[in-house]
């Protein structure tokens, strides 16, 4: 069983995303699309999924560092929690300051900006590769010596924190604003209006952004998303969307200098025989956001129950993954990614090719599911009855659901 507090609060996510959207209902306010709400969701199972393996590597490293380096050990009580609390936020800020500040590190960050929605699914909405520039920047608790499984503690529920705050519909909180990161506040740090730009970078306590000159007050409402839109729900594309970009970009640089600057210096750095460097611009008008939709409304049907299949699949990998070999894990994993992949997939194109992808990725679910319970994961056996019927039901709601796509 997994106890990773992050992975255990998926239900509370859920629940809290279900009261957001009665409550959309009983207000008609809507921050909700289905296109962008699904693709928000599978790129956080991605960096669940790649979490698994990559925080191996993280607090691998902060233990080596802990025990062989650290000036002291530091005992794991309260007073430690509340400091280390303290101290992670801070890093946080630093982290989370640089890699907006930085163009590699942007890389690893901007997925969480993409979204042109705000709600509680962008908060869900993170990259996969973002660990690879953030970890260094929390080293120093290790070499203080806070034990590695304080700190494996203290950043989830710093994390957790920053859920709630990804939504439109708490204004302000008091004096509490003062002290501590708010929907306000972190409404303008996913704003894309130039004089919203790299503020409020903080993760549980505003006071670091006062502290360093990085806070701003929320003025009128936000243009949400990135200078530079992904357009794509595909999930993949969308974590690696900036590092093409520079590759693309390196690729024609004249000198080692030019190429340093592109990636060290702020994102839209560019010398100038390329453009030269690119300001983000005042929104005019009416904001058009990226919408590539199905317009036929039993093929959002289709998805959206495709997906909830997708998501208790995943629930039962993230809480059971530690019982499971290297191969199945790496199955897993392709059939999760291929599946999300294939919903940003569907949302986006008519083109019949894509009905092959699908109905392959169907028949899947009975094999695997047979797989797992010949290998002995203790699944019933009924199960392989009930994905047979599932499976076949949906090839043939597919199929309708294409063709009649396709004559109009």
């Amino acid at each position: 069983m997994n106890l990773n507090p992050v992975i255990l609060s998926i239900p509370i996510f859920f629940a809290l995303m279900s009261i957001e959207l009665v409550y959309e209902a009983i207000t008609k306010k809507r921050t909700y699309r289905l296109n962008d709400a699904i693709t928000n969701i599978n790129l956080g199972t991605l960096n669940q999924i790649t979490g698994i393996f990559s925080k191996i590597i993280n607090i691998g490293i902060y233990t080596v560092i802990f025990e062989l380096f650290a000036f002291t050990t530091l005992p794991a009580n309260w007073l430690t929690f509340i400091i280390l609390f303290l101290l992670y936020d801070l890093c946080f800020y630093w982290s989370h300051r640089l890699a907006h500040q930085v163009s590699l590190f942007w890389g690893g960050h901007v997925v969480h900006h993409q979204s042109e929605d705000f709600n509680l699914t962008v908060a869900l909405r993170q990259s996969s590769t973002a660990f690879i520039w953030s970890f260094p920047f929390y080293i120093p608790l290790a070499l203080i010596g806070f034990d590695p499984l304080q700190f494996v503690t203290v950043g989830a529920f710093n994390l957790l924190y920053q859920f709630w705050i990804h939504t439109e519909h708490v204004k302000k909180i008091g004096w509490l604003e003062h002290i501590l990161n708010t929907p306000s506040h972190h409404r303008v740090h996913h704003g894309r209006d130039p004089k919203y730009i790299d503020k409020n970078y903080a993760g549980v306590f505003i006071i670091w952004d006062k502290m360093f000159g990085t806070f701003k007050e929320e003025e009128e409402r936000p243009t949400y998303g990135i200078t530079k839109p992904v357009n794509s729900w595909n999930p993949v594309y969308a974590n690696f969307a900036h590092y093409i970009d520079l590759f693309h970009y390196v690729k024609q640089s004249k000198s080692w200098s030019d190429t340093k600057n592109m990636l060290f210096k702020q994102p839209g750095w560019l010398p100038e025989y390329l453009g030269g460097v690119q300001t983000p611009k005042e929104v005019s008008g009416e904001f058009q956001k990226y919408n590539a939709d199905i317009s036929f409304i039993w093929a959002k049907v289709y998805i959206f129950i495709q997906f909830i299949v997708m998501l208790l699949v995943v629930s039962y990998f993230l809480f059971n993954n530690a019982e499971f070999d290297g191969i199945t894990k790496g199955l897993f994993v392709a059939w999760i990614v291929y599946s999300a992949v294939m919903f940003g997939s569907l949302f986006e194109t008519r083109n019949k090719k894509i009905i092959g992808l699908e109905i392959f990725r169907l028949l899947t679910i009975p094999a695997g599911v047979t797989g797992l319970i010949i290998l002995g994961y203790g699944l019933p056996e009924w199960l392989i009855i009930l994905s047979g019927i599932f499976s076949l039901l949906n090839l043939v709601f597919v199929v309708w659901i294409f063709r009649k796509m396709f004559s109009d």
